[in-house]
């Protein structure tokens, strides 16, 4: 059914083009100025429409809502002497349940900041037409690429809701398309432009190349968005396309993939050759975001030292389930998945052999326990010193301050920093001498339970930023939406579904020896390939990047039982729609109806 929606309830209200008006000042890429004395209204509008994109991909919204909601991870309240964190009204645990209401936060926040950029991306494009029609050159590269990102908004918005909005004007009113009628316009949206759009602007930019991906995207998923709730038909004519648009990519787009896995979540991965379509952070506004790398690091974690980054921690936020851990020992057996790949673990803190048994000690003095003071049980580093990263087991080795929520670095003789097993530094305030255990990831947790704060295998994919102060704000390091990797496995699906196991067995072993950069850790090529290794390799590259939600619906997962999770209702592979945006528009009858199961 297509229905209608006002314009000023499609934007709840609060959508005000000119609302952000530092984003508009901010123009974060060279190719966003102009020399034809129009360019000012180009970039500006550009810059509106691609600067919100970092809010709507924080941890409490979009990245967030996928998040929790797979089977990766698992986000209960945590308990200890300090009261309990992440309660938050249930919207984490609901969220992970598959049995949240339409006013969860994160469906609220989420829906509220992509209805924000669309409409942006909108109003972009109504200021850029006419100048377009006039000839100009940037204004109709700048036109092309804001279809293109309306195209992929609206992909989102198919994906987690089962709609995308037909909107033309700031104005005018919006219609609502489902099933066959939303796949159809997005597709005709990205062909509309796909020959004309730009082949040469960097990775924070619409191009050509991005959009072929985001082809391959829609047709690989095109049989779940035309029937959300049934079983997918996966067509030779959708899979032939995936197949056509990521070989462009492949083969003409000059893109490589990156030889160390943990380079391409780094500072400075702006120009990682590896990446298509990222969002832009170069480290000078508030609003470039840090929060994909602290929301699952303990909070005791000072992960880098020095004096710029005394208020840089983690918050103790979500971990890995047991069930996705369990996928990585089910593929590696007797080894150790830290030893057998590079995309697991990357040991950063050189901790002397002598110093790796902390057994018997305890973070300094305390008489009670019979333990040893582990106050000179440290190595000394200097100011570049990094976290290991990956998924994290057990203790980490991190700087230490000198009350541990307060106070500077502790510092050796020759100005370098101490580098200690992490303890827990909240529990009882800064009081040091009352600290007595470590933080140790263990991997049981669950929702029924009572978390600590330690509980949980962690995800440290994400660099914390050299460029952040405080783990959150002014980030240096782009937030990927599309990368090689992902094109070479979405060809790989496309000939298996198709029954060429042999080129999908070819493009999986490409990107697994590709991570090379370790050659110990480079993971052997697999001597066969079926879907539930596929869907298992999937999960091995892009865990911790938003992508499970929609694979474990693609193939078939998403009503399965997991940790903490036994909902299997397919009317929940749709987010609900925010009650407030169908109260704020019941004027007008029956545009904006619920989505079944809620």
């Amino acid at each position: 059914m297509k229905n209608k929606i006002l314009t000023v309830i499609f934007g709840l209200g609060a959508l005000v083009f000119t609302s952000c008006t530092d984003l508009e000042e901010e123009i974060l890429d060279e190719s966003l100025t102009g020399t034809d004395g129009l360019a000012e209204p180009v970039s500006g509008t550009l810059a509106a429409a691609y600067g919100i994109l970092p809010q709507t991909f924080r941890h409490t919204r979009y990245f967030g809502l996928q998040e929790i909601a797979s089977d990766e991870a698992i986000l209960p309240p945590r308990t200890g002497l300090g009261g309990t964190q992440w309660a938050d009204n249930d919207v984490y645990t609901t969220a992970h349940r598959h049995t949240m209401s339409a006013n969860n936060s994160l469906v609220t926040g989420t829906w509220s900041y992509l209805t924000t950029a669309l409409f942006r991306t909108v109003a972009a494009i109504e200021v850029l037409t006419p100048l377009a029609d006039k000839g100009n050159m940037e204004a109709q590269q700048a036109l092309a690429e804001m279809k293109a990102l309306r195209a992929y908004e609206n992909m989102l918005f198919l994906d987690s809701w089962g709609l995308a909005f037909k909107k033309e004007s700031t104005s005018g009113t919006s219609e609502i398309l489902r099933g066959e009628d939303a796949v159809n316009y997005i597709e005709d949206e990205f062909l509309s432009i796909v020959d004309v759009i730009n082949t040469d602007k960097g990775p924070g930019r619409m191009t050509q190349s991005a959009v072929y991906g985001f082809l391959a995207k829609l047709y690989l998923n095109a049989g779940v968005y035309r029937a959300p709730y049934g079983t997918p038909n996966f067509t030779n004519s959708d899979m032939d396309n995936v197949i056509t648009y990521t070989s462009l990519v492949i083969n003409e787009g000059g893109f490589s993939l990156s030889p160390e896995y943990f380079d391409l979540f780094n500072d400075e991965n702006h120009n990682n050759s590896e990446i298509i379509f990222s969002l832009d952070q170069r480290g000078v506004l508030n609003n470039d975001h840090n929060r994909w790398a602290y929301w699952s690091m303990s909070g005791s974690l000072f992960p880098r030292p020095g004096e710029d980054y005394l208020s840089m921690d983690g918050t103790d936020g979500p971990a890995a389930t047991p069930d996705f851990y369990q996928t990585w020992v089910d593929a590696y057996g007797d080894v150790d998945p830290a030893d057998a790949d590079a995309r697991f673990y990357q040991k950063n803190a050189m901790v002397p052999e002598e110093l790796e048994d902390i057994e018997g000690l305890t973070p300094y003095k305390n008489d009670t326990l019979g333990l040893r003071s582990d106050k000179d049980h440290y190595f000394l580093a200097d100011a570049d010193f990094e976290i290991d990263r990956g998924i994290i087991r057990g203790t980490m080795w991190a700087p230490r301050k000198e009350n541990f929520r307060s106070g500077d670095f502790m510092t050796g003789s020759g100005g370098q920093y101490r580098i200690y097993p992490l303890a827990e530094a909240r529990e009882n305030g800064s009081d040091i001498e009352d600290i007595w255990y470590y933080v140790d990831h263990t991997l049981d947790i669950s929702i029924q339970n009572q978390n600590s704060y330690a509980g949980g295998y962690r995800f440290a994919k994400w660099q914390f930023s050299k460029t952040s102060p405080n783990g959150n704000n002014y980030s240096n390091v782009d937030l990927i939406l599309l990368r090689l990797a992902d094109i070479y496995l979405m060809r790989a699906e496309a000939n298996l579904r198709k029954g060429d196991n042999a080129s999908a067995l070819a493009d999986v072993n490409t990107v697994r020896t590709s991570r090379n950069a370790r050659p110990e850790q480079t993971p052997a090529e697999l001597s066969s390939i079926n879907l539930e290794t596929l869907y298992r390799e999937r999960g091995f590259e892009f865990y911790w990047e938003m992508s499970r939600r929609t694979d474990q619906i693609r193939f078939g997962t998403y009503e399965d039982s997991w940790t903490s999770k036994t909902d299997s209702d397919v009317n929940h592979r749709l987010f609900p729609i925010p009650q407030e945006a169908i109260d704020g528009a019941s004027n007008v009858d029956g545009y904006l109806e619920q989505n079944s199961g809620y």
